[in-house]
Parts: C-alpha cells; sequence; structure tokens
C-alpha cells in the first residue's frame, strides 16, 4: 500500500530506490480567436481534449483541472498532472496540443518537480515519515501554487539550525488545519528549486497563513515565491466550458 498524503512536513533522507514522483502544473491560455469558432466545432475540439485526459488518468497519470479564468491574468486553464513516468506527461501534453481546442492554447507557464522526503523532522507529525513521496490531489475547491527559492546563504547554514527555525514554520503550517500543503523538488529539472501547492476551501485561510509565516526568521532567507497562481477546480469539461466558449 502507497503511504497516505499529509499536509505536513516530514523526515530525513530519502532511501535508494524509492519510487518517486513527477509533477507538473500547466497553465494555458486560450487564443481568442477560439471564441469566434463555430459552436458545433468547439464543442468537438472540447470533447477531444476532455477524451484525452480522461484516457491518460486511466492509464497512470493523476490529472486534476482547475479554472484561473478571471483569476491571473494571461492564464486561463490549468492542469495538475502526476506520474511516476515522466514520459507519460509528456505524451499527454503532446496529444492534447493535437485536439480542437489544444490548437488554440499557449503554455503560459509550466512548473516541473518530483517528490522527495523532507530534510527536516515534523515534530507535531512523526509518523508521516514516507508521506512526501507520494502526492494525491484533494477535493478542495481551490489551489493556491507557486514556485519557490531559498537564498544561497540558505543552504550555507547548518542543518541544526535550519531545522531550528523550520521547527517555527512548521509549528505555523499546523495551525491551519485547512490548509493541505504539497511540497514539490526541482533543483536541477526547472528554473525553481521548489513548488508549493495548497489545497483549501478557504482562501481567507490561506491568505492568514501567508502572512503569519512572512513574520518568521526563515522568511528571510526567501530569494523569490512568485508567480502565485489561484485556481479553482472544475471538471474538465466544465473548466473548458469556462474559456468562453
Amino acid at each position: 500500500m502507497r503511504p497516505q498524503p499529509t499536509s505536513s512536513y516530514v523526515t530525513s533522507e530519502p532511501t535508494a530506490k524509492e519510487p518517486r514522483q513527477f509533477v507538473t502544473w500547466t497553465f494555458y491560455k486560450v487564443d481568442p480567436a477560439w471564441r469566434r469558432l463555430p459552436d458545433d466545432e468547439r464543442a468537438r475540439g472540447k470533447a477531444e481534449f476532455a477524451e484525452v485526459c480522461e484516457r491518460y488518468a486511466g492509464d497512470g497519470v493523476i490529472v486534476r483541472s482547475y479554472t484561473t479564468v478571471g483569476l491571473k491574468a494571461g492564464v486561463d486553464l490549468m492542469l495538475w498532472r502526476i506520474s511516476y513516468e515522466l514520459e507519460k506527461i509528456q505524451q499527454m501534453e503532446s496529444a492534447l496540443r493535437a485536439t480542437g481546442v489544444g490548437q488554440y492554447l499557449d503554455v503560459s507557464h509550466n512548473l516541473l518537480a518530483m517528490t522527495k522526503r523532507s530534510l527536516y523532522v515534523d515534530k507535531l507529525n512523526p509518523e508521516h515519515e514516507a508521506a512526501r513521496l507520494y502526492v494525491q490531489p484533494g477535493r478542495n475547491k481551490y489551489l493556491f501554487v507557486y514556485p519557490f527559492l531559498k537564498t544561497r546563504d540558505w543552504y550555507l547554514l547548518g542543518q541544526n539550525t535550519r531545522q531550528g527555525l523550520m521547527d517555527t514554520h512548521i509549528t505555523i503550517g499546523n495551525k491551519y488545519k485547512s490548509v493541505k500543503l504539497n511540497t514539490t523538488y526541482s533543483f536541477g529539472l526547472d528554473d525553481q528549486e521548489f513548488v508549493v501547492a495548497f489545497e483549501s476551501d478557504s482562501p481567507g485561510d490561506f491568505l492568514d497563513l501567508v502572512m503569519e509565516l512572512r513574520g518568521t526568521d526563515s522568511s528571510k532567507y526567501t530569494l523569490r515565491d512568485t508567480p502565485i497562481f489561484t485556481c479553482m477546480a472544475l471538471p474538465i469539461g466544465e473548466a473548458l466550458s469556462a474559456l468562453g466558449g
């Protein structure tokens, strides 16, 4: 049985050969010309796009769809995909681009990461040892996702010093039970070092969490944590309809 997902920071170094997932968050912008297509052509294109999503969801890829219409300039649709095989995510993306809708979608941002055990011990939830190796999206209404980079000074600190700073960070995070954190790692795979994705039904709770974390000593070592994307979960058919056609 695979380990269950958790919102917590978890333990220590990875052991050899543990299976790890690839994770992508792909943000699309629709060409306005798509909205001027005949109704039947738009409907056919949406059906093709949805069929590809459903096909790969049944073939080892976890797929979650979100609308970003009206929530972030320059993006309209987001797919969160998780797989043990990076090739399947790439093949799915290629198939999506060949659909009637896909031909009118530009990828504005794509964040690539992998799962990995945390270097920091969550003393409040020590039983969650391997949870970071397995990401399973929940069914929350909102997702808040952004790339994250630490300063080089952070990595020059000793492990004990970093653990102490993270203890405060973890304690604050555990206060907000309505917010689930998914942390993944991008070192060498993409421009950022981490991608953090917070799931919640309460945007206000997430806002309060981020505000409180800004006051911690560990925040002094944040180099970049933008752009931030607020996404609303919708079934793929509804997310495509939200494009405006």
